[in-house]
C-alpha cells in the first residue's frame, strides 16, 4: 500500500479532525466502508431512499467535507453518495494504483457494485474530476449525467505551478508542505465562518499528506468525443494549478452535450457552486 501520510500521528490528527466535520454533517446521514479490490472505500450517504443517485469525489487533500455547505440543497431532491478517494487524506484505503490505467474505473465498478448502484449521476472535483471523467471515458452507460468542478485530464498544468512546486517534491516531509501550500484562489466567500472548518482540516492534511509523484494523464480528443451523457464544466479562469481555458476549449470543441460555466475571478479553489450543479442535476436527473 502507497504511504498517504508522513507519520501515524499526522494520520492520527487528520482523522480525528475530520470525523469531527462529519459529525457535523448537516443533514442526517450513513457511513460506511465498502469492500472493493483496492480496499475498504469510505461511502457517506443522506438523501432520499430511492431519489436519483448522485455519486461524488473530491479533490485530493480535500476529503469529502468539501461537500458539506452543498447538502442542504442536494440532499433535498438527490440520494447522494460522498465517497472519499482512494490513496487520499480520507478514510478509504491508501491503495495508489496508476491513473493512466483502467484500475480506478474497476475501484468504481466495485464502489457502484456495492451500492447497489447500476448508474449514477457523478460530480468530481480536481483529481476527483478525472477519475470521474475517465469513468464516464471507460463506462459511459454507468454515467448518467458528469459534473466537473476545476477537474485534471483537460488542461495542461500550469508550467509556474510545476516550477513552483516539483522542486519541493523531493525534500521530504518539509518539502511537501511547502509544495502542497497551493494558492487555491479562495476569495471573501471561500473564507466565512461556515467554512472555516473544512479550511482548517485541508489546512491540517497539506502539513502532513504525502503528495503523488506521478504525471497525471490528460484525455485526448477523441475520448472526449465520446462523451454522450450530458457534461457540465466549471472552471475559474484564476486556476493557478491547470489552463482552465485550454479545459473550456476542449470541452467546446469536443463534448456534443455541454454546459460551461467559466468564471473570470475564481482560482482552483471555486467558489460555491452549489445551485448551479443542483440545476443542472434537476434537468438531467431524470436520466
Amino acid at each position: 500500500m502507497a504511504k498517504v501520510f508522513w507519520s501515524a500521528d499526522g494520520e492520527r490528527q487528520v482523522q480525528k479532525l475530520y470525523r469531527q466535520a462529519l459529525d457535523n454533517w448537516p443533514v442526517q446521514h450513513t457511513q460506511a466502508c465498502v469492500p472493493t479490490r483496492e480496499g475498504e472505500t469510505f461511502v457517506l450517504t443522506c438523501g432520499p431512499s430511492g431519489a436519483p443517485p448522485v455519486v461524488l469525489l473530491p479533490g485530493s487533500l480535500a476529503t469529502s467535507a468539501m461537500w458539506a455547505r452543498s447538502m442542504g440543497l442536494w440532499a433535498a431532491d438527490f440520494r447522494i453518495y460522498a465517497v472519499d478517494l482512494i490513496g487520499d487524506a480520507g478514510l478509504s484505503a491508501p491503495s495508489r494504483p496508476s491513473l493512466s490505467t483502467d484500475a480506478h474505473a474497476k475501484w468504481l465498478d466495485d464502489v457502484l457494485t456495492a451500492l447497489s448502484l447500476p448508474s449514477a449521476h457523478f460530480v468530481g472535483a480536481s483529481l476527483g474530476g478525472l477519475i470521474a471523467l475517465d469513468y464516464a471515458i471507460r463506462r459511459s452507460e454507468k454515467v448518467r449525467t458528469l459534473a466537473l468542478m476545476a477537474p485534471a485530464g483537460l488542461g495542461r498544468l500550469r508550467w509556474g505551478f510545476v516550477a513552483r512546486t516539483a522542486p519541493f517534491l523531493f525534500l521530504g516531509p518539509w518539502g511537501h508542505r511547502r509544495a502542497l501550500n497551493l494558492d487555491m484562489g479562495f476569495g471573501a466567500q471561500e473564507l466565512d465562518p461556515a467554512n472555516r472548518e473544512f479550511l482548517r482540516l485541508f489546512k491540517l492534511v497539506q502539513e502532513h499528506f504525502v503528495a503523488r509523484m506521478t504525471a497525471l494523464p490528460r484525455f485526448s480528443d477523441q475520448s472526449l468525443e465520446a462523451l454522450t451523457m450530458p457534461v457540465m464544466l466549471v472552471v475559474g479562469a484564476r486556476d493557478s494549478v491547470f489552463d482552465s481555458a485550454e479545459a473550456r476549449k476542449r470541452v467546446e470543441a469536443n463534448v456534443r452535450n455541454a454546459t460551461i460555466v467559466y468564471l473570470d475571478d475564481a482560482g482552483h479553489g471555486l467558489p460555491d457552486c452549489t445551485r448551479e450543479i443542483y440545476e443542472f442535476l434537476r434537468t438531467h436527473g431524470d436520466r
